[in-house]
């Protein structure tokens, strides 16, 4: 079978905040129709890593691939934007637009499409995601989990090649939890290309290709899924592993 061509990849990350190292070197290459899943420890750098990749955050060192072009030297953030999705813990939608609104302002603005094309191409998300009858209410009368299908959509609705998602179920309450995890397994199963940072271990098993565990900044471990749960190599992650299995 041949093997799917590199979409991303990062090359020896580092970042540094006042001195203090944050990442110390992180390097591995996401193929298309990947899912990867980061976890690890929090504060262990896992969301200053998607937000470094998304050119939300400058890296001090190394370099970023997007199919082959650079794109860490901090130029065209809005064109890399366009091409990587990034849904945030804090769902980041426009309080003061509808959820329709909320959907169509990157495709029309951004993207430039006819806003007639928008509106069709946002209907079929939100039927898609089973909100098609939430498309003229405002984010304050949807819940959490609404709101966290709403802005996948949102990351969606651009066509990216690559989503990243930061925590998303992490301000959910547990009920609400499901509802989005469900939606993210329905794309990894689509192939689309994805990194994700979570804490959800049960959801990491089911949809990931591929785990990197990160410690203090550094991949302390890198495996398929199967692997890392059954038989985690180093005594970090058979440590962070027994914790969460402690707590179930």
């Amino acid at each position: 079978m041949k093997e799917k061509s590199i979409v991303l990849s990062l090359q020896n990350i580092k970042k540094k905040y006042d001195g203090l190292e944050v990442l110390k070197g992180i390097s591995f290459d996401v193929r298309k129709g990947e899912v990867v899943v980061i976890i690890g420890p929090s504060g262990s750098g896992k969301s200053t890593l998607l937000r470094t990749i998304n050119g939300f955050e400058k890296i001090s060192d190394g370099h970023i691939f997007l199919d082959g072009e650079l794109i860490s030297n901090g130029k065209n953030c809005t064109e890399i934007r366009k091409r990587i999705g990034m849904v945030f813990q804090s769902y980041e939608l426009f309080p003061h637009r509808n959820v329709l609104n909320n959907l169509i302002l990157g495709p029309t603005k951004v993207l430039k499409k006819e806003k007639s094309k928008a509106i069709k191409e946002a209907d079929v998300l939100l039927q898609r995601i089973g909100l098609v009858e939430k498309r003229l209410a405002y984010p304050r009368e949807l819940s959490g989990g609404q709101k966290q299908r709403i802005a996948i959509a949102r990351a969606l609705i651009m066509n990216p090649d690559i989503l990243l998602f930061d925590e998303v179920t992490a301000s959910l309450d547990p009920e609400m939890v499901r509802e989005v995890l469900d939606i993210m397994l329905e794309l990894a199963k689509s192939g689309n290309t994805m990194i994700i940072v979570t804490h959800e271990m049960e959801f990491a098993k089911a949809v990931a290709d591929r785990i990197i565990f990160i410690d203090h900044g550094k991949i302390a471990e890198e495996s398929c899924a199967k692997n890392f749960f059954e038989h985690p190599k180093t005594k970090r992650a058979q440590k962070f592993l027994n914790i969460f299995s402690f707590a179930k």
